[in-house]
């Protein structure tokens, strides 16, 4: 943990120790205890959807009702990917070993993205989020997540950007083409990748498998549009379940030195509503929670959110919360306005104070 510079000696005990207090807390509770019967449950409950979604495949036939089936797939394959997302945050057993082969059987092998060009990606977002030059998710793409007053910019571009809020989402109907060609780029380019032979191996394999049923069983056209829906719906529910989470909260600029707890709780936004929410969003509803103690099952962060909410209102420090809807809005706005910057100098007023002194 890195405590704000330039604070008074008390000042920085208290914020380094703040982490601590909490996490001892959550410990007393039980909360980072394995919950091996809900992901047992789980696990085999989203496999069941899985073959069951195939099946109905193959009593449809050739028809156009495929679309229905493809949709379908493309809800339960991100459920694999939730799943996938909790072994590698070492949420299932106790064991690495065992997180690491769970999530890649899950992520490579069903979901067929590389799991190892995944965790690095998201570590490095868990590690420094929102934050510029440091968190991949938000660096710069076809949407600009924060703004950039020196980049030169077309008057078409410069239009575009000023509307990027309201295309945002539209545009998730690719993000899954992306992540499958990032993910395979990772792959087969000359990077280091953690057990590169045996993930190509698999993210081969289920795209073989998975083409050659398409194609087999129906006509061109039909198995194009079937892999076409699938990929539009996997790409539109992950974006739209992650975006909530982090866009539109406080971007920290590069040189922003922040303790660890204060950097999770304000860059993170909370997802209220049914219990239902949970199940929707892989528990990424909870992503304050998910943040501060990432290997936490997600069945514990409901229950830790009791714990965390009244912490961070005794220490002052925001926490955000709000409905889908709204976190929405905020979403689209917040991206329209950074559209809208050309000249001023960026700085994230929540953040400036914890900016080097010097």
């Amino acid at each position: 943990m890195t405590a704000t510079l330039g604070a008074a000696p008390a000042t920085r005990h208290r914020i380094a120790t703040d982490y601590s207090e909490l996490a001892a807390v959550i410990h007393e509770h039980g909360l980072l205890e394995r919950r091996y019967r809900y992901y047992a449950v789980k696990i085999g409950s989203v496999i069941a959807a899985f073959a069951a979604v195939w099946v109905a495949f193959a009593v449809v036939g050739e028809s156009w009702a495929q679309l229905g089936i493809a949709a379908a797939l493309g809800l339960v394959l991100t459920h694999l990917a939730f799943l996938s997302h909790d072994a590698a945050h070492r949420q299932v057993f106790h064991s690495g070993k065992a997180n690491d082969w769970l999530a890649r059987v899950l992520g490579s092998l069903l979901t067929g993205m590389s799991i190892s060009w995944w965790v690095r990606k998201h570590t490095k977002h868990h590690a420094k989020p929102n934050q510029i030059n440091f968190d991949p998710d938000i660096e710069p793409t076809v949407v600009v997540f924060y703004p950039e007053p020196d980049r030169e910019r077309g008057r078409i571009a410069a239009f575009l950007m000023a509307r990027q809020g309201w295309w945002f989402f539209p545009i998730l109907i690719v993000e899954g083409l992306n992540l499958h060609a990032q993910s395979m780029v990772t792959l087969v380019g000359k990077a280091p990748v953690k057990h590169r032979w045996t993930e190509l191996g698999m993210v081969a394999f289920r795209w073989a498998a998975y083409l050659t049923t398409l194609f087999l069983l129906l006509s061109p056209g039909m198995a194009a549009a079937f892999l076409g829906v699938q990929l539009a719906v996997f790409g539109v529910y992950m974006g739209c379940t992650f975006a909530p989470s982090h866009k539109g909260m406080p971007v920290a600029p590069e040189n922003s030195k922040i303790d660890f707890f204060r950097r999770q709780v304000l860059m993170s936004r909370n997802i209220t509503g049914p219990q239902f929410m949970t199940f929707a969003m892989g528990g990424l509803n909870y992503q304050v929670e998910h943040h501060l103690f990432p290997s936490m099952p997600r069945p514990n962060l409901r229950r830790a959110r009791e714990i965390v909410m009244p912490f961070c209102a005794e220490r002052q420090v925001p926490y955000t919360e709000t409905s889908l809807l709204r976190a929405y809005v905020i979403v689209v706005r917040y991206l329209n306005k950074v559209g809208l910057v050309h000249r001023d100098p960026y700085q994230c007023p929540m953040v400036a104070g914890f900016r080097p002194r010097g």
